[in-house]
């Protein structure tokens, strides 16, 4: 694949979005302060901003009723709506009108979503797609651009009808994940981290827009295994561990077979007796308390992207359509992938919990 070179439609059209959780302040006072300022025009780009989850973020809360961010599946998007829909349901809807609608020709180009965990997770793009060309190289840019603070690549293997956030409303689309932030406040270093990150991801699109050619290579890729469950009470299922002191605040550092993962609130240390090391992410996050998740696994691989760059006048009649391309994309990625890949297969049904993979 040395050399190859894919031409792709430009990014046009750019949803910027924040409050989709009303207690991650970055993404609220970012939104907040484009729309005071009424910034839509960027160079070669039409920016739409949106506050998502606006009476969530007017009570500083995640969510109203139901957490809007897992409402953006085909199936909900497709429901019936009545009087006793919770708010957040029916504010998915109006999202995907007016951003999408999800997986048609006139959906916004790119949706970014703005989010903040309290886990150590440093800067992270969150997508559903590991050849996904756009999003990819404007991870790799964000790497060169900010390489003083960690960033890395998140991938949910999940079918675009069962993807559940609203960034998987656009044609191209990740969430922007920054941490560790508590929830319900703002800190100066991190909101400006997301402040750079957007400007540096809108940087990189008015670039593609304007023709500017992207080499291809090679970049790290976190494709999500499986989610661990605190150890709980058998009868009360009340948690009876925290996460082990070895593990928190060490998010994507490598848990081998045998470290710590909890310590019981009686003192015992919990090992991880997996057979597989595997990388931990979201660790202790608080949202997810709810969720019944203690952190994520993920295993890393080596992801090849191809260059690209955007079509030029006169390029457009001869594009491929969309089943083309991505019939392309997953025979470039069969091709670019590093062996190792298949494995994930094995791994995907795992349980969503650590029963059986700790002493």
């Amino acid at each position: 694949m040395e050399g190859r070179e894919v031409v792709l439609p430009t990014v046009s059209r750019v949803a910027l979005c924040g409050g989709t959780h009303g207690n991650e302040l970055s993404g609220v006072y970012l939104v907040r302060e484009r729309l005071k300022r009424k910034v839509e025009e960027e160079e070669h780009i039409s920016v739409v901003t949106v506050m998502s989850n606006p009476r969530a973020v007017q009570q500083c809360r995640r969510y109203t009723e139901t957490d809007l961010n897992r409402c953006f599946t085909h199936a909900t998007l497709s429901g019936p709506v009545t009087d006793k829909t919770p708010y957040e349901i029916v504010r998915s809807q109006e999202l995907n009108t007016l951003l999408g609608p999800k997986g048609s020709p006139e959906a916004m180009d790119l949706v970014c979503d703005l989010h903040n965990t309290t886990a150590n997770m440093g800067l992270c793009l969150i997508a559903y797609s590991d050849c996904d060309w756009i999003s990819l190289h404007i991870y790799r840019y964000l790497q060169r651009q900010m390489s003083d603070i960690p960033v890395r690549f998140i991938h949910f293997d999940l079918p675009l009808n069962e993807a559940y956030s609203l960034d998987s409303v656009g044609k191209h689309g990740f969430a922007i994940e920054i941490g560790p932030q508590a929830h319900g406040v703002v800190r100066s270093n991190i909101l400006s981290t997301m402040q750079e990150g957007v400007q540096q991801m809108l940087e990189w699109v008015r670039l593609f827009n304007s023709g500017t050619p992207f080499e291809g290579g090679k970049v790290d890729v976190y494709t999500m295994v499986k989610n661990v469950d605190y150890p709980r009470d058998f009868e009360t299922r009340g948690i009876t561990a925290a996460i082990h002191p070895q593990l928190q605040d060490r998010d994507f550092c490598l848990l081998r077979p045998n470290d710590p993962v909890f310590q019981t609130f009686s003192g015992e240390t919990l090992k991880y007796t997996g057979t597989e090391p595997l990388y931990p992410f979201f660790i202790n996050e608080c949202a997810y308390y709810e969720k019944g998740i203690a952190l994520s696994l993920a295993r890393q691989r080596s992801v090849g992207i191809p260059s690209i760059r955007s079509e030029r006048e006169g390029e457009q009649g001869k594009r491929k359509s969309s089943a083309e391309e991505m019939e392309e994309e997953e025979e470039i990625k069969g091709e670019m992938e590093e062996e190792g890949y298949q494995k994930l297969m094995e791994y995907g049904e795992e349980s969503d919990s650590l029963n059986g993979q700790y002493k």
